[in-house]
């Protein structure tokens, strides 16, 4: 049992007198609710000190804020479209009425009000109330409005109270759906076919990472959450599918930091008879779309408005050995023998296996020298083939691979391929980094490279991370804060 405070006592002793009444403090439902915005559309056609008897209406929203001044209060009530003011008159709720909705309620109820539109004296939007409902009976109060939660890690424990006190929050998180929603609309306008594969898998392939593993008691046998969406959404074009796309949760048994989170929502889609060229156009177009959507939504941030303006204005493109070379001043990078790169590593400060692959060094001096520059929408093209087990050799610069990552404000966005659809030289790459060590492997899906021997067409493919996106867009720092219920330790 969670220990009260004296206030909540005191919230717990209005419950009871509610129901000595006969005020249920949490009814069933409330229908017939407009949003607050609509009366504050019906408002703005009125004078301050006029009244809209002939078209009454009804909110319902939490409470923020309660002011009595003789026989009329004003109370803030809060909605998903904002704030409205209510007007409480004695001669609306009479005397009785009134003074016991005054003595019960409190910052944090959930109430539902029905009366008319009006504007106040002092010329803000209200709704004149006739009648009062309660909806919810807070019985613990809401953060005090000017400090919130303080401590970080007790918002992401408890999202809800910081949701309840923060439009900015509330706002973000919206923002989230409407941007996921228009990349749905982007994708089926394109012709791209949405589907859902599986989470559990014998094998979690499509990326180096450690998996979380569990246990299937039915199979006897234990199972992975997948780390990518990749592999089931290629063998679908082998099926037949030509465009293809996934919005889910991948799963990743690593660290936290403010770009990485063990449980995160990727966008992967798969495209036949295309290649990392035609993706890097449909990028652009998706950027420039999200980034429109999201001003439409709100005009009034800056960091919108400066995300949407960069998308519009296109990509920059690096070539990723040589802008890695002219960052870090280091030479020849392509002809550098494993322990040579594992010590330039060390001396950037990272820390990786001795034996890690060579392309695991090679990311690691680019996430050092290169990452941090790119605060512009950037592509960066061409990696070393030892970067990347599954993207196709490039067609023309020997030892690469067709491969771009994507950059915005500092970090990584997304990751594509023109996809290697060669059986052998698939089974080849992979037999080739089974010695690496732990988390830079990519696993063996030998039923993959089995699919891969019935035609995989020629095709590219794509993996963005939409947390990452919302952070883009929305200049949000920390990836924690465009999850509603990211991982975390407990209290």
């Amino acid at each position: 049992m969670v220990e009260e405070s004296p206030l909540e006592h005191e919230r717990r002793e209005k419950i009871g007198r509610l129901r000595a009444r006969g005020t249920e403090p949490f009814p069933w439902s409330f229908p017939g609710r407009v949003a607050t915005s609509v009366v504050r559309a019906a408002a703005a056609r009125l004078r301050p000190g006029e009244e809209d008897l002939a078209h009454p209406l009804r909110v319902a929203g939490r409470l923020r804020a309660i002011r009595v001044h003789g026989r009329t209060a004003f109370a803030d009530l809060d909605d998903l479209e904002g704030s409205l003011q209510l007007l409480l008159r004695v001669d609306e709720l009479g005397e009785r009425g009134f003074a016991d909705w005054i003595a019960d309620l409190d910052p944090g109820d959930l109430v539902g009000a029905d009366g008319a539109p009006a504007v106040s004296r002092r010329g803000e939007p209200s709704l004149l109330v006739s009648s009062l409902t309660l909806l919810a009976k807070a019985i613990a109060p809401p953060p005090e409005k000017f400090h919130g939660l303080q401590d970080v890690e007790e918002r992401i424990r408890r999202r809800y109270v910081e949701l309840l006190a923060s439009p900015e929050s509330r706002n973000r998180f919206r923002l989230r759906s409407l941007l996921v929603a228009e990349t749905r609309r982007f994708l089926a306008d394109a012709a791209f076919l949405e589907v859902e594969t599986p989470v559990l898998l014998p094998v979690a392939g499509g990326a180096a990472a450690r998996p979380f593993v569990t246990r299937s008691h039915y199979l006897d046998e234990e199972l992975q959450l997948r780390i990518a969406l990749e592999l089931p959404l290629k063998r679908l074009l082998v099926g037949g599918l030509e465009r293809v796309f996934e919005i889910g949760k991948c799963f990743r048994n690593e660290d936290m930091d403010t770009t990485h989170s063990p449980e995160f929502t990727m966008l992967e889609l798969y495209w036949a008879y295309a290649d990392y060229h035609d993706m890097r156009g449909l990028v652009e177009r998706l950027y420039t779309a999200l980034g429109r959507r999201a001003t439409e939504a709100y005009p009034d941030s800056r960091e919108i408005a400066e995300a949407a303006r960069a998308f519009a204005a296109g990509f920059s493109t690096i070539d990723f050995v040589d802008e890695l070379e002219r960052r870090s001043g280091i030479p020849d990078l392509g002809s550098k023998e494993p322990a040579e790169l594992a010590r330039l590593v060390r001396a950037a400060g990272s820390t990786v296996p001795a034996d890690s692959p060579p392309g695991v060094f090679l990311d690691k001096l680019f996430e050092h020298y290169v990452e941090p520059t790119l605060t512009a929408p950037t592509f960066v093209v061409d990696h070393p083939e030892t970067t990347t087990p599954l993207a196709k050799r490039h067609r023309a610069k020997p030892g690469r691979v067709e491969r771009f990552e994507f950059y915005f404000r500092g970090f990584e966005l997304g990751n594509a391929y023109t996809e290697l659809n060669d059986p052998d030289e698939q089974e080849r790459r992979f037999r080739a980094q089974l010695s690496a060590r732990g988390a830079e492997q990519y696993a063996f899906d030998e039923d993959f490279v089995r699919a891969l021997r019935y035609g995989l067409p020629p095709c590219t493919g794509v993996g963005i991370g939409v947390d990452r996106m919302v952070m883009a867009l929305t200049g949000t720092p920390s990836i924690k804060e465009v999850i509603l219920f990211p991982q975390t330790r407990r209290a």
